[in-house]
């Protein structure tokens, strides 16, 4: 069936037909191959983009939100507006075991403290933590490692510190690890350091030590400084918020329309909010580019009705010859198809060299906005088959409009 296509004869014409016309078929290939470079360097950048950002929280639990006591905002069951609200362990087990769709819930406490070592001084913010911390927000840990289990069953004096805290406590290449830092007239021993994240979740914590320990060195018994609240993959995350927050109402006397009485920040919501633009971004690029590609190809048919009405004359005589309009036909989709495509691999070779000097420039460090900017198999398969689609469409135009003509009366034309 697709014998022609091996058919020097049908390829001596299709590049006769170019040759004829050199300047104006490169000028209207330039569409296609701007329509499917658009496509690539704008997808590839899109997912850059998209790495980027899964980079920076790939290891947080998305699906959180983070609650704390503020100052309530109503009177409400003789209590007077402006009371105090503070949050307690009982809430946060109340939570975890009474609203659907929640997965963990993490207490924390964080407090300002004077930390020094030797000769050497500094005020940090310290925050007693569990295990789980780790999990829901990984540390990069440099060396050592994170509060354990153990830590928080013995109330243990152990601290993790950041790098930050490391550089000002300890001189140059000096061990950190086993080493003990004195907080507030109290030793513990350093167990762990690690890298500053460039997101911080929460209140930015230089030192991290066992919740128990945290708790009863400064008395806080159940009182906690705010949690974090991770839900299942499946439930909504802002659902689970108000639950969460009338329940915390419930049981600490607050009027269920106050609004004031806790603050908060949604993670998920922020989250979706920015995997809803990238996929938007994603959208308007294969708009973008198909439209595009859809006007060049257009270009290349108008370019194409121009070539048979030139070759009118040659047409009928292919006629008389015992052309059938089926051959006629084929050998203008033919030299559609050719031009689109060879358009399209120009155009996907282009946005890769593009897309690789996007990554050289912008998606080196930590810090990259876009990293490892690329365009899988697929897509570049898809776009191909798009542009042969357009292209053998297109080229029915004026396939359609060269044997439309009959033989006697293009052998009359001058």
């Amino acid at each position: 069936m697709f014998k022609f296509l091996f058919d020097r004869d049908t390829w001596q014409e299709v590049f006769d037909s170019f040759g004829k016309n050199k300047l104006r078929s490169i000028l209207t290939m330039v569409g296609v191959w701007w329509g499917i470079l658009l496509l690539i360097g704008l997808l590839g950048s899109a997912r850059g983009l998209e790495n980027s950002f899964n980079r920076l929280f790939g290891d947080f639990a998305t699906n959180s939100v983070f609650v704390w006591g503020e100052s309530t905002g109503k009177p409400f069951k003789g209590f007077q507006e402006g009371r105090r609200v503070r949050l307690s362990l009982t809430d946060a087990k109340k939570i975890e075991e009474n609203v659907e769709g929640i997965e963990f819930v993490l207490p924390r406490s964080q407090q300002s403290v004077a930390v020094t070592r030797n000769f050497l001084s500094g005020t940090f913010q310290m925050a007693g933590d569990y295990p789980l911390l780790d999990e829901l927000q990984k540390k990069k840990l440099i060396h050592g490692r994170f509060i354990n289990q153990n830590d928080i069953d013995d109330n243990k004096k152990v601290a993790v510190i950041s790098e930050d805290t490391y550089k000002q406590l300890f001189e140059k290449d000096e061990k950190a690890v086993d080493q003990y830092i004195e907080v507030n007239n109290i030793n513990f021993k350093v167990v762990g350091v690690f890298e500053v994240s460039n997101v911080n979740m929460g209140p930015s914590t230089d030192i991290h030590v066992p919740f128990t320990t945290f708790q009863r060195i400064y008395n806080k018994g159940d009182r906690i400084g705010w949690m974090m609240i991770t839900g299942k993959p499946e439930f909504n995350i802002k659902q689970i918020e108000k639950d969460a927050k009338l329940l915390l109402k419930n049981l600490n006397d607050i009027h269920p329309k106050d609004t004031r009485a806790f603050g908060s920040f949604n993670l998920g919501k922020e989250f979706a909010k920015v995997t809803g633009f990238l996929i938007g971004m994603q959208f308007l690029t294969w708009f973008v580019g198909i439209a595009t590609l859809i006007a060049g190809v257009f270009a290349i048919g108008n370019i194409l009705l121009i070539t048979v009405k030139e070759r009118t004359k040659e047409i009928g005589v292919r006629r008389a010859l015992g052309a059938t309009p089926f051959e006629i036909k084929r050998q203008i989709v033919v030299e559609a198809v050719f031009l689109t495509l060879v358009a399209g691999v120009i155009g996907i070779i282009s946005g890769g060299w593009i897309l690789i000097g996007l990554d050289a420039a912008f998606g080196q460090g930590e810090d990259a906005a876009i990293v490892n900017a690329s365009v899988s198999i697929a897509v570049v398969f898809i776009a191909l088959v798009i542009l042969v689609i357009l292209g053998t469409l297109i080229g029915l135009i004026p396939a359609f409009k060269a044997t439309s003509v009959k033989p006697i009366e293009a052998l009359r034309e001058e």
